[in-house]
């Protein structure tokens, strides 16, 4: 077999986020993402362009993901 993605090559991942008050900038492999909202509500872009809204009942573990579609 012969390897022909980085994900074929190696396991590995990685991912480092910064925080800066309500926004939170994530770095991975694929690219830059981020996310702006808090504990309850958070709107994130992922590195390929993917939006999604997450809102959660904080102290629960509940939490509604849906992904946002673009127009």
């Amino acid at each position: 077999m012969i390897a022909t993605t980085w994900e074929d090559v190696m396991g590995w991942s990685y991912r480092k986020s910064f925080k800066m008050g309500p926004v939170k900038i994530n770095l991975s492999r694929h690219g830059v993402g981020h996310s702006v909202g808090g504990r309850a509500g958070r709107v994130t872009t992922s590195a390929d362009g993917r939006k999604t809204m997450t809102l959660r009942i904080p102290g629960t573990g509940i939490s509604w993901r849906r992904q946002i579609k673009s127009r």
